[in-house]
């Protein structure tokens, strides 16, 4: 049977204030509450815990002993949820955040640059990873992802604008190959792709252009589950790549070209 630590604490504390009255002050119940709870417990034990008199209350040799055991311990417990106050004026802990590469490195740690410098308490762990994940089996506080490919039953809200993506190429493999002028001109390029290791299958390139969306799933020989690869192979010159604007507008001007004619106005995710 579990014990009822509601009588031990009364227990104590009529204990330590040699006192029903003063104990019944500090737990905030009637004077005649604390007497029947200790008695009670006394009952149930089999023991006298304390000595009752008209001027005074104090423990008996075994109300000595379980005092003396068990009061450190709740003390201790007592200290520690006092010191959980704290955190409600000082953040503290640990922040666990599941982010695709290019999120953690542009929205990301945009943020937390100020983030941990102002709360030194908070230790941050940033997880860069492209699967779809369930945040809460795998014990993330959140997860960052592209709008459209969330785990079931998860809970989306925007952090960032839509991010536009770009067709580019080397200097180099455009010496080589036309520009594309259309969507269906992809087909005789040597694309890129970038593959999800959720789903398996290839990331598809899309595009949009007055109101009206295309999405199509491109070919070539080489493909990556991480976009610093795909970077890497289209600096090569081996061929287009489907990046974040971001990324291609960051290389020097020898680097990679955006397309000359957008293919089918701008790509957006």
């Amino acid at each position: 049977m579990r014990e009822n630590f509601n009588e031990i604490f009364a227990f104590l504390i009529v204990a330590r204030e040699g006192s029903f009255t003063k104990a019944a002050a500090q737990l905030g119940v009637s004077q005649s509450a604390p007497s029947q709870t200790v008695r009670e417990l006394e009952t149930r034990l089999g023991l006298r815990l304390l000595t009752r008199t008209t001027r005074s209350v104090a423990p008996t040799a075994a109300g000595e002993r379980l005092l003396g055991r068990i009061g450190p311990s709740f003390q201790s417990i007592e200290a520690e949820i006092a010191a959980l106050s704290v955190l409600r004026d000082k953040p503290a802990g640990t922040i666990r955040i599941s982010a695709p590469l290019h999120a953690a490195e542009t929205i990301i740690w945009p943020k937390l640059e100020g983030f941990v410098r102002d709360y030194p308490d908070i230790s941050v762990e940033v997880n860069v990873e492209h699967r779809v994940i369930d945040i809460v089996a795998e014990r993330y506080d959140a997860g960052v992802r592209l709008g459209e490919h969330l785990a079931k039953d998860m809970v989306a809200v925007r952090i960032s604008p839509d991010s536009r993506m770009s067709v580019v190429g080397s200097p180099g493999y455009f010496a080589s190959y036309p520009h594309p002028a259309t969507p269906k001109e992809l087909s005789h390029h040597n694309c890129i792709n970038l593959r999800f290791p959720t789903y398996g299958g290839v990331m598809p390139w899309e595009f949009r252009k007055d109101g009206h969306a295309l999405s199509l799933q491109v070919k070539g020989q080489c493909v990556f589950n991480v976009s610093p690869m795909i970077l890497r192979a289209a600096l090569a010159g081996y061929g287009l790549a489907y990046l974040p604007e971001m990324i291609g507008a960051n290389q020097p001007e020898e680097g990679l070209r955006r397309n000359e004619q957008p293919v089918n106005g701008s790509a957006q995710r």
